[in-house]
């Protein structure tokens, strides 16, 4: 247990010390929410629903922090590891090997709600950010999203053959579905032809699930994206399991 706690120490601090996986899931957002918050302000709009930029931008951009780490992140570090041979020096150390891969998932979710405490912080002190839903609820939601996305983010580490190819898959997937889900521009705002593409993608799903919640919206209006979610976390996990390579 105790070598485990320091697996997952270090890989705090090598999260922290690789520039763009920090920019993306710590910076990135709060840009996005000061550019954007300081053009629109957080004035509620009939367009959202009653409710302000800011305040529909905050769950979204955590979508977006999900998305990164998923898809920008884990199948490179991963794919990284296997190359260089870390991943079979690491399965050679007393820690089960599921472990190793454990800790890596603690510490990207643990960044990922990082990322997001700091959303709610800045929206909250400068835009008096709204919020409607319930805590236990939102962390299900972004919980239940998380690991499904995470679970992507190793089916692709699992199947690209070198670390380049991981990038690359991973970026493929991520920017179209940045800009087309509704976790960097509102879905309210994109035309309806563009909506209808959305629905196709998986990030989309993250995004309405997250603002549901955030704006106390019941489980019952979010059967479709839960089970869409809960169906990715399973397959991807499935398959992961079984063709994942040490080396």
């Amino acid at each position: 247990m105790r070598g485990w706690g320091k697996l997952i120490i270090t890989e705090f601090k090598l999260y922290l010390r690789e520039p763009t996986a920090a920019f993306f899931t710590l910076a990135f957002p709060l840009m996005m929410l000061f550019l954007f918050g300081s053009i629109y302000g957080n004035k509620p709009t009939p367009l959202f629903g009653g409710y302000g930029t800011v305040d529909v931008s905050v769950p979204a951009y955590t979508a977006m922090i999900i998305g990164s780490v998923s898809l920008l992140g884990i199948p490179v570090v991963i794919a990284t590891f296997r190359e260089k041979g870390i991943l079979r020096r690491f399965r050679a150390t007393p820690l089960r090997p599921q472990a190793i891969l454990v800790s890596r998932i603690v510490v990207d979710f643990g960044m990922s709600l990082l990322g997001m405490a700091l959303l709610v912080i800045a929206g909250k002190a400068v835009y008096n950010l709204r919020f409607e839903g319930n805590i236990f609820y939102v962390a299900l939601a972004f919980a239940l999203s998380a690991l499904s996305f995470f679970s992507a983010g190793f089916l692709i580490a699992s199947l690209a053959p070198t670390t380049r190819v991981a990038q690359t898959v991973g970026m493929v997937l991520f920017y179209p579905m940045l800009f087309l889900s509704g976790a960097a521009i509102p879905l309210e705002i994109l035309p309806e032809n563009i909506r209808r593409i959305s629905n196709l993608l998986p990030l989309t799903y993250v995004v309405k699930l997250l603002k549901g919640m955030w704006f106390g919206e019941s489980w019952g209006k979010h059967l479709v994206e839960t089970a869409i979610l809960a169906g990715i976390l399973i397959v991807s996990t499935a398959i992961s399991s079984r063709v994942f390579r040490w080396e």
